[in-house]
C-alpha cells in the first residue's frame, strides 16, 4: 500500500488532528492508507458492502451513514459530482474542527478545490500521486450544498446523488425489462438491483412468489425500498459474489457493473455470472444485459449449457443462459 497524501501530511505535522473526539472517515476504500490515524477514534462511513466489510476486518468501526458529531472529518472524494458536493457539505455540517478533502484528479479534486477556494480559506494543501488533499475549519458556509436526500428523478423514481443512473432509467435496464418473458418462475433475484427499476418490472411478471434484490450500495438499496413496496420483495445489502442465497432460484436477472473507479473491469460481470450459476436451480435461467463490447459470452458458455442473444442494439446486448453446468464453490 503506497503512502497516501493523508499519511504524508500527518507525519510531516502539516495536518493536525485534535487530541480527542471521534474522527469521521467518509468513503474510505478497502485499500485506503489509514495507518497513521488513531484507529480507536475513527468512524468509517462506507455505503459499499465490499469496502465496508474490508474496513471492519481491518479493525475500524464502520457504518453506512454518519452518526452524531465529529471532532474532525476526512472526506475521500467520490467519483459522482453530486454525491461529492453532498458529502463535503454533510461532513462540514457535522464537524466541530478541521475537515480534510482528499481525491484524485480523475475524481474531480481540482474542481472541488476551485469551488471551495471561492467560499472559504484553506489551512493547507498537498499535491501527490496525481491527486490533492486540502483542509479547512468547519463552518456553516456550505449549507446550500447539502443534499435534500432521496428524491424523484425525471422518470418519477426515488433516487439519491451518486447512485447508478440516478437521473433517469438506464436504457440497458429498460431493454432487458422489455425482453424478459412473461413467466420467470417463483423464486427470482435481481443481482445488482440498484434503486429498483428492473426489480419493479420483474414483479409485473406472472407467478413470482419471491424477488431478492441484492445490492452492494446501501444508498441505492434504500431507494429501492422506497420504490418497491411489494411484499414479495426481499432486500439484501450484500456483495453479489459473496451473497449467501436463502433458496435456489428459478431466474436471475442482472445489469452487472463493470467499473472499478474509472477503469473498465469485465471481471466484475464475470463474478456476477458465476454467482448466478451457483445460485440457480439445475434448470434455471439467467437474463443479462451488457454493453455490446463486454466479453461475457465465454464465461456464460463455460458455466451454462445453452447461451443465446435474445435482443440487442448497437450499444447493448441481452444474453439468455439456461441450465447452469457448474455451481459456484
Amino acid at each position: 500500500m503506497a503512502t497516501s497524501r493523508l499519511t504524508t501530511c500527518l507525519e510531516a505535522g502539516t495536518f493536525v488532528l485534535p487530541d480527542a473526539g471521534r474522527i469521521l472517515l467518509m468513503n474510505p476504500q478497502a485499500d485506503t492508507d489509514l495507518a497513521a490515524l488513531p484507529r480507536d477514534r475513527c468512524h468509517a462511513v462506507q455505503g459499499f458492502r465490499p469496502d465496508f466489510d474490508a474496513l471492519r476486518a481491518r479493525g475500524f468501526e464502520c457504518a453506512p451513514a454518519p452518526e452524531g458529531r465529529y471532532a474532525a472529518s476526512i472526506v475521500f472524494l467520490p467519483r459522482a459530482r453530486d454525491r461529492a458536493f453532498a458529502d463535503v457539505a454533510l461532513a462540514n455540517a457535522i464537524t466541530d474542527g478541521v475537515v480534510m478533502i482528499d481525491g484524485q484528479k480523475t475524481d474531480g479534486i481540482e474542481p472541488m478545490l476551485k469551488h471551495l477556494r471561492a467560499r472559504l480559506t484553506l489551512d493547507g494543501q498537498v499535491s501527490k500521486a496525481h491527486g490533492k488533499a486540502f483542509w479547512f475549519p468547519a463552518s456553516d458556509i456550505l449549507s446550500d450544498w447539502a443534499s435534500a436526500g432521496p428524491a424523484p428523478n425525471a422518470d418519477g423514481w426515488i433516487t439519491a446523488p451518486g447512485v447508478f443512473s440516478a437521473d433517469a432509467v438506464d436504457p440497458a435496464s429498460a431493454l432487458l425489462a422489455e425482453t424478459l418473458p412473461a413467466k420467470l418462475g417463483a423464486a427470482v433475484a435481481d443481482f445488482g438491483a440498484g434503486w429498483g427499476y428492473l426489480a419493479a418490472r420483474v414483479l409485473e411478471r406472472e407467478g413470482i412468489d419471491t424477488l431478492h434484490l441484492v445490492e452492494a450500495d446501501h444508498a441505492a438499496l434504500d431507494c429501492a425500498r422506497s420504490n418497491i413496496t411489494d411484499p414479495r420483495a426481499r432486500f439484501h445489502w450484500a456483495d453479489v459474489p459473496t451473497w449467501v442465497f436463502p433458496e435456489r432460484l428459478d431466474t436471475v436477472v442482472m445489469n452487472p457493473p463493470f467499473h472499478t473507479s474509472r477503469k473498465a473491469d469485465p471481471d466484475l460481470g464475470r463474478a456476477f455470472i458465476a454467482a448466478a450459476a451457483g445460485a440457480l436451480k439445475p434448470g434455471g435461467h439467467l437474463w443479462l444485459v451488457a454493453n455490446r463490447h463486454l466479453p461475457y459470452e465465454a464465461t456464460l458458455n463455460d458455466l451454462f449449457a445453452q447461451v443465446s442473444e435474445a435482443a440487442g442494439s448497437s450499444k447493448f446486448k441481452v444474453l439468455h443462459a439456461q441450465r447452469p453446468s457448474r455451481a459456484r464453490r
